[in-house]
């Protein structure tokens, strides 16, 4: 174990996604010693994985880039990848953390060359692209990765695989004997950006998730449209790579429902209208139905709504999916209940897109520290006690409303460690 001590005042700021750099970045700018530290091997977190985001429909790299670089220019900003809090005592103004940094199997000698990756013979499937295609076992988490330093999954690794990585690099940069190392460090306040996890569709059984690659979930949706992602940027049924001439969207999956999700995601129905965009970009002529509770696109919004709905090809039914049943052919049929027409209505298309929602990350593990939360896992500030939450640790929101709350999460941090 090992200490790191940062001059009074500094703050911590848990999570390395768009909300955990923004809040790290706006609180170093001030004059403040930041400790971040993300899970992950890479920083960027969910934004990271989309193709595009709104307001601008920009691609990924047109945020985190621009932040990955200030945060290596930044003096005050320590990074720790794959690093996680085990532990927090003392009180606001003097915390003491625990930190746990797990092994890489890769050090600061790696180039991100790819002489790992391509003598590997073992092969995992890819998390990042939610298991739609498969990486080897020394890989490049994507092609934004910050920090750039390939990662090993060791335990995938075969002995052929373990000799043929150590011996294919030229820098002495594969360690297989890294360990966990641990440290402490002392901070004035805690900032905790911790995210989202997408909601585990198989959870709803009778939408069929995991029965048929035809159902995909939203996040999914976004992985085949990126240009990095399984399917090089093309919207094809995965399993058999069929060009899409249906699509079925299925709003609310999880969502506003008792029995998972009880609130509104926020981001869905947009995501939704989003992903009609590049489908109508790849296939022209291609049916898409969309079965939605109610289409919440508030503000400004509203017009990129108006204008997904005017699709001449576009079908929006009323009514929650009660079933969706797999066909023989690869194809699936929605089945639900028109609630302005108490029509039955079974649909078959080629693919089917769960619309899940966003699941706070505490919502599936116990926290370190004493937080307080609500009933649904989302983490509520307390400034007195200099522990405040920021994005979608604190709520469901989108990408701007995310970095607006960690700036605010930022002042409060800021406020306490000059008191």
């Amino acid at each position: 174990m090992t200490d790191e001590q940062g001059t009074s005042g500094a703050v911590l700021v848990v999570g390395g996604g768009i909300s955990g750099l923004t809040a790290a970045l706006e609180t170093a700018e001030v004059g403040n010693d930041v400790f971040l530290i993300e899970k992950n091997a890479t920083f960027g977190g969910r934004v990271a994985q989309l193709n595009e985001y709104f307001p601008k429909m920009c691609p990924p790299s047109c945020g985190l880039e621009i932040n990955f670089k200030r945060i290596r220019d930044n003096r005050r900003i320590r990074t720790y990848s794959m690093t996680t809090v085990k532990a927090v005592t003392g009180g606001p103004g003097n915390y003491e953390v625990t930190l746990e940094t797990a092994p890489r199997y890769v050090n600061s000698n790696c180039t991100a060359c790819g002489d790992c990756a391509a003598a590997c013979t073992d092969e995992i499937d890819n998390d990042f692209n939610f298991g739609m295609n498969k990486s080897k076992a020394a890989y490049l988490p994507h092609e934004m990765a910050f920090p750039r330093r390939y990662v090993i999954d060791k335990n995938a690794l075969s002995t052929a695989g373990a000799e043929a990585v150590k011996a294919a690099c030229k820098y002495n940069a594969v360690d297989l004997d890294m360990q966990v190392v641990t440290c402490t460090i002392n901070v004035s306040s805690i900032i905790w950006a911790t995210g989202w996890v997408p909601y585990d569709a198989t959870k709803m059984e009778n939408l069929n998730f995991g029965k048929s690659q035809s159902i995909v979930t939203n996040m999914m949706m976004e992985r085949m449209a990126a240009p990095s992602g399984p399917t090089g940027g093309k919207i094809l049924r995965p399993g058999d790579n069929k060009e899409i001439e249906s699509i079925a969207f299925v709003q609310c999956a999880g969502s506003r429902d008792e029995n998972h999700l009880e609130y509104c995601s926020h981001v869905c129905c947009m995501a939704t209208f989003k992903h009609m965009t590049y489908v109508r970009e790849q296939y022209p002529d291609a049916k898409i139905y969309v079965f939605y509770i109610d289409l919440r696109t508030p503000g400004k919004y509203e017009k990129f709504r108006a204008v997904r709905m005017a699709d001449k090809n576009a079908t929006f039914i009323k009514g929650k999916v009660a079933d969706i049943t797999v066909n023989t052919d690869g194809s699936v049929t929605v089945i639900a209940e028109n609630a302005l027409t108490a029509e039955k209505i079974s649909q078959k298309v080629d693919m089917a897109v769960l619309a899940t929602g966003m699941q706070p990350s505490f919502s599936l593990q116990a926290p370190p520290a004493d937080l307080q939360m609500d009933a649904n896992g989302f983490v509520i500030s307390e400034p007195d006690k200099a522990m405040i939450s920021a994005g979608c640790a604190k709520k469901a929101a989108d990408v701007v409303t995310c970095t607006q709350s960690s700036t605010a999460a930022a002042l409060k941090a800021i406020q306490v460690s000059r008191r």
